[in-house]
């Protein structure tokens, strides 16, 4: 996804309480003093003892947003970094939109890039009016005035931004506030900067959505049908209203579950297990793993859609029958859950004009009409407190804003007057859907007779993440989800006939974007299949992508950049021990580049072991390197967990995995040594939150084959009988 930020002008004003002053941007008009507070979108916040706030509009689950945020405004209003506060944004998409979508919402590894330069105008408006404000105050020019640290100075007078707010709030804005360049960056790109959650996290003191509770407020479980579709016909909570605490059980308005409310979540967990409810099936899934995996391969067979304007397979078809040589690859990748540590929760209570929604709320735009329709208000009766977020991965931004939904039908059900708290176990997560899709790709790629790709032939069959949901206009075209063949169609390796091809599965079975969305799936196909036929070709992998990548493209220079930088770390040229193998992969997602080589060792009994991932991101200016790294290993991590064990499937139905033991997280004795390479840039920042995930599964695959010669096309690898030690 590009992001285009527009020129804005900036506002100034009072807000209720006369001692702050609000810095921001409005989308709508151009800025003007004012004293209305809701004609503002603010950014910065500055007290009258000189405390400097950041005002977040992107949620924090762990990624990093409050700090990158903040570093932003930090840097150009040279505030002081230990003292600056940070406080989560309003729901309002009017003024807190992201500014790639158009709506309020954190995703897409879009934070930091759709925000960089607002953010940073936001900080240099506030820094040019202060400065100016001091200089009224003692008769100087404004260019004798330095600030550091939120300490404005010039010669023997000092003060801090508080000392200068009655004036500052006087003085017009500039429209265009200068900049820095990037050599005076005092933050920006500072590799030790301390994270502005990590305090809280540590000290229990951080607030999220599981540790809300509001006076009056009664706890929830919903019981939910083991077949996706399936509605309720009837159920007895005679056995349920024997547990102590238990309150009452209520069907959904939507027939979709039994809502039981209790006076803790023990309680509503125990008397939602002894509910006998009877279900409906006539709509609901009923085939097994074994009977998707089947539909998804006649699916691809004969593709619905043409998924590039040049695909024509008939002439890529006769190209393959004329090739010196063709490879085939048939590739299988289940569904996956998402699986964040805090399980989904929300609590909704009513206010005098409508209701507020405490949660680590990822999709504000969504949310909020969501429950305005289930309660019969408007959008904007419904407030929503931000909380942080123990995860999310793509859970918590359901297009159905799924489990607010159900906190609504709960809290309609339950008369709408008393505050409900909706509480998922562990359980209902892993059976609960909006799983990452099963996906089948089948590809044929043609070598001449010097070894050169010539064509390729690529097939997809998966569901539709985005078809049905609010993002159809702008994400599906000539019937091609473009999320099911991101990473593929829009390649940049130049490869002469190129066709792809898409199906969609049908299946009550609620799929989601799950870190990195289609490119989880796209990058293991491609990358291995393009690892397979250099080998073919007889051509070491790296020096085959060069050559696919050699037309001197902006997007090719860059994906050769990472490449070499990996290849070049990880010390592809030198000998490895015995039984050990290497493999690359590369890959651009969320507008980054990001190339990984996988080092693995093969034990006497067979058994793998990653030993090492080196990775190379080019993901343009670093804002924070630190929490760039981060976001590199989780990835890494999270797609190492995925490729190795993890799978939801069904029987009948109904979801084999009940909690961890049957979908195990990453273990801490699977994690390889990890080594991230920023490359230095110029370009504006990029996604860094998914992008490390795409690349690591086909790496490792590649080097597994490296060393034994066994080529593995379908995860998770431990359904191929390989153990990781």
């Amino acid at each position: 996804m590009t992001i285009t930020t527009t020129r804005r002008t900036f506002l100034i004003g009072a807000t209720a309480a006369s001692s702050s002053l609000f810095i921001g941007l409005n989308a709508s008009k151009s800025w003007a003093a004012t004293t209305t507070e809701t004609e503002l979108n603010p950014f910065v916040k500055i007290d009258a003892d000189g405390t400097v706030t950041a005002i977040i509009k992107h949620f924090e689950m762990g990624q990093g947003t409050t700090t990158g945020l903040t570093t932003l405004i930090a840097e150009e209003l040279d505030a002081d970094w230990e003292n600056i506060q940070v406080q989560f944004a309003p729901a309002n998409a009017k003024i807190y939109a992201n500014l790639a979508f158009g709506a309020q919402g954190t995703g897409g590894s879009t934070a930091i890039a759709n925000s960089f330069i607002q953010y940073r105008k936001a900080g240099a408006t506030a820094r040019d009016v202060l400065v100016k404000a001091a200089a009224q105050k003692w008769g100087v020019e404004t260019a004798s005035i330095t600030v550091e640290n939120s300490i404005l100075k010039s010669g023997e007078k000092s003060a801090h931004f508080g000392e200068v707010l009655e004036i500052a709030r006087t003085i017009t804005p500039p429209a265009e506030p200068k900049l820095k360049s990037k050599i005076n960056f005092k933050l920006i790109g500072k590799e030790t900067l301390r994270r502005k959650d990590s305090e809280a996290k540590t000290n229990g003191t951080a607030v999220f959505a599981m540790d809300v509770k509001v006076p009056g407020m009664v706890y929830c479980c919903v019981a939910r049908p083991q077949n996706f579709g399936a509605l309720v016909k009837s159920f007895d909570k005679s056995d349920a209203s024997k547990i102590g605490g238990f309150i009452d059980a209520r069907t959904l308005p939507n027939n979709a579950g039994v809502a039981v409310y209790a006076k803790n979540t023990w309680a509503a967990k125990q008397a939602r297990d002894a509910l006998r409810v009877e279900w409906d099936l006539s709509k609901a899934e009923t085939r097994s793993t074994k009977q998707l995996e089947e539909a998804h391969a006649d699916l691809v067979k004969k593709p619905e859609f043409k998924a590039t304007k040049n695909t024509d397979f008939e002439r890529t078809d006769k190209m393959l029958q004329n090739a010196a040589k063709v490879i085939e690859g048939d590739f299988f990748v289940p569904f996956l859950a998402h699986e964040p540590m805090e399980p989904l929760n929300c609590v909704i209570e009513p206010t005098p004009t409508g209701v507020r929604v405490h949660d680590g709320c990822q999709f504000p735009s969504i949310t909020k009409p969501t429950v305005a329709a289930v309660l019969g208000l408007k959008p904007e009766q419904v407030e929503i407190n931000t909380v942080y977020a123990g995860g999310s991965f793509g859970r918590r931004a359901t297009t159905t804003s799924d489990y607010h939904l159900e906190a609504s039908l709960a809290f309609v059900a339950f008369g709408g007057t008393t505050p409900v708290k909706l509480v998922w176990m562990r359980e209902d997560q892993l059976a609960g859907g909006y799983y990452r899709p099963m996906a089948k790709h089948k590809i044929r790629a043609g070598l001449d007779g010097d070894g050169k790709l010539q064509c390729w032939d690529h097939r997809v069959a998966t569901k539709s993440i985005i078809k049905g949901s609010p993002f159809e206009g702008a994400l599906v075209h000539d019937g091609v989800d473009h999320t099911s063949v991101e990473g593929i169609a829009d390649t940049h390796y130049a490869i002469h006939d190129f066709s792809v091809g898409l199906s969609d599965l049908q299946s009550p079975v609620p799929v989601l974007w799950w870190r990195s969305v289609g490119h989880t799936h796209t990058a293991f196909a491609m990358e291995t299949m393009m690892d397979m036929v250099a080998r073919e070709a007889g051509k070491d992998p790296i020096a085959f992508r060069k050559e696919l990548l050699s037309n001197g493209t902006k997007d090719q220079k860059r994906l050769l950049g990472v490449l070499e930088m990996a290849a070049s770390k990880a010390g592809w040229e030198k000998e490895l021990p015995k039984n050990h193998g290497r493999g690359i992969a590369v890959h651009k997602s969320f507008n980054s580049y990001v190339a990984e080589v996988a080092e693995i060792s093969v034990a006497e009994d067979g058994s793998i072991k990653v030993e090492r991932i080196t990775c190379a991101v080019d993901c343009g200016i670093a804002v924070n390197p630190d929490v760039i790294k981060a976001q590199m290993e989780s990835g890494i991590g999270y797609g190492l967990g995925a490729m190795m064990r993890n799978q939801i499937t069904l029987s009948d139905g109904v979801v084999d995995q009940v909690n961890f033991p049957d979908y195990e997280p990453i273990r801490m004795s699977d994690f390889p040594d990890i080594d991230v390479h920023i490359i230095q840039s110029d370009e504006n920042p990029t996604g860094v939150g998914e992008p490390g995930l795409p690349p690591v599964a086909p790496a490792v695959v590649n080097a597994i084959f490296d060393a034994t010669g066994k080529r593995y096309t379908s995860l998770p690898l431990t359904e191929q009988g390989i153990e990781f030690t």
